[in-house]
């Protein structure tokens, strides 16, 4: 391998790629193809990345396996900081196998590590932490050991699991700070900001107050009631009802738990659960059909007696907590996954949130609406982004198919 690609290598490794390009970018050949996909990856363009590492593949060739199969890992690279999470895993684990039968153990990690990243995004917490436990973390260079070390994090966080958490944000920061790179030295203390920052609200009848990640874990391994409405579950130890599919009755439990210990009246339910500013006598009948329904929901936890004047929850437990987004918004968790200060198309946001395209579209012409998102590029190109919202991201609002508290 020539000196000037030696010399742009190291210095894409070091998070220079202007100076990579002085070095290679007038050439062809599939080495200098590959690293200026890099460079330009690197720059911002992944667009431009992609087809450059496309083509380093072609020029490479059936005869350098092991060549093409590094290119494939920067693409996938490429498309998750893009945001691009439909692109296909078994192309990335077929190029991981290839590394690994030609004893590039550095590369076949990295590719482990970022298919953990991957299932970290779309909230696949067990099968991304089965991957983390398969990996030699030690084999990493130290860039890709931040990255594996900040998934980590993400899965303790979404977890809420604040000692595990701190631990690889301590280990991810130095990973960074021994690469020397300072987009990835602001990556993890951007992530630090996030752990640090008020994961909830907890509201009751006549207060509320912030909660820091460690305070929300010490309330989920209390004996209280929770009425969860980042996650729209309710839970008492390891007791746990999902409403997250029946928005109507999480709606009027959280009224009820707000109103605990005493009873929430019958407009106010109304007015949370169904809109109704006027209670006629089809909105009456309607809330004592769902009434009916969330009893049944919720019996193993609470039960719901009817008062003079509405309706009171009445626990198992002694106490009952509600824990609220820090910022209200009909569309928390789009804004949630904007806030990471990426840019992500809304099939990414669709498959992340495990919700249609259509419904995460309606969403976004919302929040763009109140001038909470942008936008840029047509069709397919085109990219959300959120401006920083106080408040947010917090972990409880992202996707965690496995959310044991």
């Amino acid at each position: 391998m020539d000196s000037l690609i030696v010399a742009a290598a190291r210095a894409l490794s070091l998070g220079d790629p202007l100076a990579a390009l002085k070095r290679v970018g007038l050439r062809d050949d599939a080495p200098a193809l590959a690293l200026r996909g890099i460079a330009m990856a690197q720059l911002g363009d992944p667009g431009r990345a992609r087809a450059l590492l496309r083509s380093a593949a072609r020029a490479f060739g059936s005869r350098e396996p092991m060549a093409r199969a590094r290119c494939a890992v920067a693409e996938a690279e490429i498309a998750l900081v893009s945001r691009d999470l439909g692109w296909p895993m078994d192309a990335l684990d077929a190029a991981r196998a290839v590394l690994d039968a030609s004893g590039d153990r550095v590369n076949a990690e990295h590719a482990r590590y970022l298919g953990a990243r991957r299932l970290l995004l779309i909230g696949q917490l067990d099968e991304a932490e089965r991957r983390l436990d398969g990996l030699d973390a030690g084999a990493l260079r130290p860039s890709s050991r931040a990255g594996y070390w900040l998934v980590a994090a993400g899965i303790a966080m979404r977890r809420v699991r604040t000692k595990p958490a701190r631990a690889a944000l301590d280990r991810a920061a130095q990973a960074a700070r021994d690469a020397g790179i300072p987009a990835l030295i602001a990556e993890v203390e951007q992530t630090v900001r996030a752990f640090e920052a008020p994961a909830a609200r907890l509201v009751s009848q006549d207060s509320e107050r912030l909660l820091g990640l460690g305070a929300v874990e010490a309330l989920l391994a209390s004996d209280a009631l929770i009425v969860d409405a980042c996650r729209n579950v309710v839970r008492r130890g390891s007791d746990r009802v999902s409403l997250a599919s029946r928005p109507v009755l999480f709606a009027l439990l959280r009224a009820l738990a707000e109103a605990w210990p005493g009873d929430a009246p019958r407009e106010t339910l109304l007015r949370r659960a169904f809109g109704a500013r006027h209670a006629d006598d089809s909105h009456r009948a309607r809330l004592r059909v769902e009434i009916a329904r969330l009893r049944v929901a919720i019996r193993p936890l609470a039960g719901l007696n009817a008062t003079k004047r509405g309706f009171a929850l009445q626990p198992v437990a002694e106490t009952v907590a509600v824990l609220a987004p820090p910022v209200e918004s009909d569309h928390a968790q789009v804004l949630a996954l904007l806030a990471d200060g990426e840019a992500w198309s809304s099939s990414a946001l669709a498959l992340a949130l495990g919700v249609s395209p259509r419904t995460v579209q309606r969403a976004l012409d919302a929040l763009a609406g109140a001038g909470q998102v942008e936008s840029f590029g047509r069709g397919r190109a085109r990219r959300w982004t959120a401006p920083q919202i106080p408040g947010f991201p917090t972990s409880l609002l992202l996707p965690a198919s496995t959310f044991n508290g």
